[in-house]
């Protein structure tokens, strides 16, 4: 099957060669299973640090927690149904002892991590967030704090006047221990203006990676699809993020979901499916050659099609993700244990693995 070595461009992924944009558009009209089949040959050549002697096998997952510390946000992104202005009767910021009952909870099950994401307040004060960041870090020094996409780290910017690298770099002192990549969505400024217009752009977005990265924060990077993007634009998102990690290296992992429609005010004709997704995530693990990790998209996708993503690339579970706001906003719920999330990557025939943010292997 593999066979179908249209132009020699097999020989190259297998070999491990970069591909440029028209031989991913090319690739992307290749049937799916061939696509599986070099996204798996592409996983098994990637370099990082889960993968010991016998990397191979491994299917890393990590136990962490989303904390979602507002939901009041003027951006109003036309795909999010998270959102609340201040004048909803059902927006919130949560307090410090509501954090701490949710990281008391996210240790007592062995937790290392959690993802602190909120909308663009615009009345919070720098100081508030600090005390936030440093209270964690002292009272919670074993759970790394992944936190602030690079739109509300711009946010912050502007809100606070001050340069986006003192931000980052105060943030840090405090206790921050790396980006996630949200607000992501697809880094093409055209699609950008249509479903999130008020948000920022894509150079706004990777200069947050770039300065993160070189004062010695990791990030992840995402890419949500399956809206008013073209494939030429999801391949131009990818051709953005692999650029920048051959600047900056500092991503540790890419993921990519499908656009939750249930909910929100941009509207598609229908929903994308489950061999959408997989074709994409294929697509990006071969393309993103200088990214050593993939995560499967459970979340989105469901228990079942994220098992059978670990054949379509990834070589990473996600995470247990004790608690969920704002996919489940969308109308999309899913929930695992750890015992689940182990069981499904053993059926694939993986040995399912702990890790840190940092994807290192713990116990």
């Amino acid at each position: 099957m593999v066979a179908l070595n249209r132009d020699g461009l097999t020989d190259k992924i297998l070999a491990g060669e970069r591909i440029g944009p028209e031989e991913a558009l090319e690739l992307y009209r290749w049937p799916l299973e061939a696509l599986g089949v070099l996204a798996n040959a592409r996983r098994d050549l990637a370099k990082g640090p889960s993968y010991d002697q016998r990397g191979r096998e491994i299917v890393t997952y990590i136990v962490d927690r989303n904390i979602n510390y507002t939901n009041v946000c003027n951006v109003y992104c036309k795909f999010c149904a998270f959102y609340r202005t201040e004048k909803d009767s059902d927006h919130y910021v949560l307090s410090q002892e509501q954090i701490d009952q949710k990281l008391d909870e996210l240790s007592a099950a062995g937790g290392v991590q959690i993802l602190m994401q909120g909308g663009h307040h615009p009345k919070l004060s720098f100081d508030w967030y600090l005390n936030l960041l440093q209270h964690i870090r002292a009272k919670y020094p074993h759970i790394n704090i992944h936190a602030f996409s690079p739109p509300e780290l711009q946010h912050f910017a502007h809100l606070f006047s001050m340069p986006l690298r003192e931000v980052i770099a105060r943030f840090k002192e405090a206790g921050l221990g790396s980006i996630p990549g949200g607000g992501g969505e697809i880094l093409v400024d055209r699609v950008r203006e249509r479903i999130a217009p008020l948000k920022c752009k894509t150079d706004a977005w990777l200069e947050v990676m770039q300065i993160a990265h070189e004062l010695g924060l990791n990030s992840s990077a995402t890419m949500m699809f399956g809206h008013v993007e073209t494939i030429e634009d999801r391949i131009e998102h990818l051709q953005r993020l692999r650029d920048q990690q051959d600047r900056s290296g500092g991503f540790t992992a890419f993921i990519c979901w499908t656009f939750q429609p249930e909910n929100t005010v941009l509207k598609v004709d229908r929903p994308t499916g489950v061999s959408e997704y997989l074709r994409m995530q294929a697509l990006a693990r071969i393309f993103l050659d200088n990214f050593p990790n993939l995560q499967s998209s459970w979340v989105t996708q469901g228990p079942q099609i994220g098992q059978v993503a670990l054949k379509y690339g990834a070589n990473d579970f996600g995470s247990v993700m004790m608690e969920e706001n704002v996919v489940s906003s969308a109308g999309t719920t899913f929930r695992l244990q750890s015992e689940q999330i182990e069981d499904l990557i053993r059926d694939a025939g993986y040995e399912p693995r702990r890790r840190n943010n940092w994807y290192e292997l713990l116990n």
